[in-house]
This record gives structure tokens, C-alpha cells and sequence, in this order.
């Protein structure tokens, strides 16, 4: 299956000044993510720099395409009340190391 990279900012309704993990319904998207990681979905993610300072995140997403990848994102709980929104979804073609692993 392809591999994307995907990059994420953090929205409109993004609070900067209390930390990622203090956010409006931390406990709900942490876990939507936990569940995509556990599928392997997302073989990898992160803030892009420092957790609480960072204004963009990256995903790297296992999938068929561009639209499997719209659709999962648009149930994050963060994605409706616009504190992510996804800026970029890139096929990539990985030529060193990996991050195949099998699906559940």
C-alpha cells in the first residue's frame, strides 16, 4: 500500500497559550490517533518542532489514497471544531530505511 506524507496545522480555534495536551478535547483526538497508529494507519507523527510551539504537524499515513486519508482525518475530533485542518497530503516514495509494517 502507498505511503503519504501529511501535514497538518494547528487552526483557528488552536489555544496558543496552554499546552497541546490541555487542548479542548485532548483526551478524544489522543485517542482517535492511538486508534489509527494501532491499525497502522499512521506509522508515524508529530509536531513539527517543539509540542507546544509547533504550528504544524506531520503524519506519515499508509493508504490507498488521498481521499481514505481526507476521510479518517475528518473524523479526528480536533478536525470539526478547527484546531487541525490538513494543509498537504504527498505521495512518497521511501528509498532509505522503512516503515512497512503489517495492518491489523
Amino acid at each position: 500500500m502507498p505511503i503519504f506524507v501529511v501535514i497538518r496545522e494547528r487552526g483557528r480555534a488552536w489555544n496558543w497559550s496552554v499546552p497541546m495536551r490541555s487542548q479542548t478535547e485532548w483526551e478524544a483526538h489522543a485517542g482517535f490517533m492511538d486508534a489509527l497508529e494501532g491499525e497502522g494507519f499512521i506509522l508515524a507523527g508529530g509536531p513539527l518542532g517543539p509540542e507546544d510551539e509547533a504550528p504544524r504537524v506531520l503524519h506519515v499515513v499508509e493508504a490507498a489514497g488521498r481521499d481514505e486519508i481526507e476521510a479518517r482525518l475528518r473524523d479526528d475530533p480536533w478536525t470539526p471544531i478547527g484546531l487541525l485542518e490538513t494543509v498537504s497530503v504527498d505521495p512518497w516514495t521511501v528509498l532509505l530505511g522503512g516503515f512497512r509494517k503489517p495492518r491489523a
